[in-house]
């Protein structure tokens, strides 16, 4: 049954989207790992609704446009596209960084963002993410370093691009935590 609890606790075990809602080792849902709607179902901040009722925002999914085939069709990302879900990904990554990494950790970090550096589609973001990374070497020793150097990482880029800075006093709201 959706959004069915467990007896012995308050814990919602399975979410509107029918998956078993999965929760960190500190017993937190893991807000990367579940739906928005599963996520804030188990969080408190949306309630299960009376039977045969659905919530609102699952409702108001709209329609896939397809081809003949029942496949979307989707165009190929553009440089736009392709930043906002790398940064989505970079950020999601420093925000499940660990709070004490060990040295493999610390050094598996490093050499990803070499290699993303590397392999990023758009050869010119690659060359000038690759000269940032040489010039201010990822920050790997806690979750909140690395959280700050990421934030710091994609505000460079925003100064290129003529955006705004975002405050990184914040990036733990924004990538982790939510803004509740």
């Amino acid at each position: 049954m959706t959004g069915q609890r467990d007896d012995d606790s308050t814990k919602p075990k399975v979410g509107f989207s029918g998956r078993k809602i999965i929760y960190d080792e500190d017993g937190k849902p893991c807000r990367s790992c579940n739906s928005l709607l599963d996520f804030q179902l188990a969080t408190g901040r949306i309630s299960i609704p009376s039977p045969g009722k659905v919530p609102a925002a699952k409702m108001a999914a709209p329609a896939k446009q397809t081809t003949p085939a029942s496949y979307p069709k989707v165009e190929p990302p553009d440089v736009e596209e392709l930043g906002r879900s790398s940064w989505t990904l970079l950020h999601s990554i420093a925000a499940k960084y660990p709070q004490k990494p060990n040295e493999i950790q610390k050094g598996e970090m490093k050499q990803f963002m070499t290699i993303f550096s590397h392999v990023y589609p758009c050869w010119w973001c690659a060359k000038d993410f690759e000269k940032f990374i040489r010039e201010n070497s990822p920050k790997v020793d806690s979750r909140e370093e690395l959280g700050r150097w990421m934030c710091e990482a994609h505000n460079s880029v925003n100064e290129k691009l003529g955006k705004k800075a975002f405050d990184c006093n914040l990036w733990e709201k924004r990538w982790k935590d939510g803004w509740d």
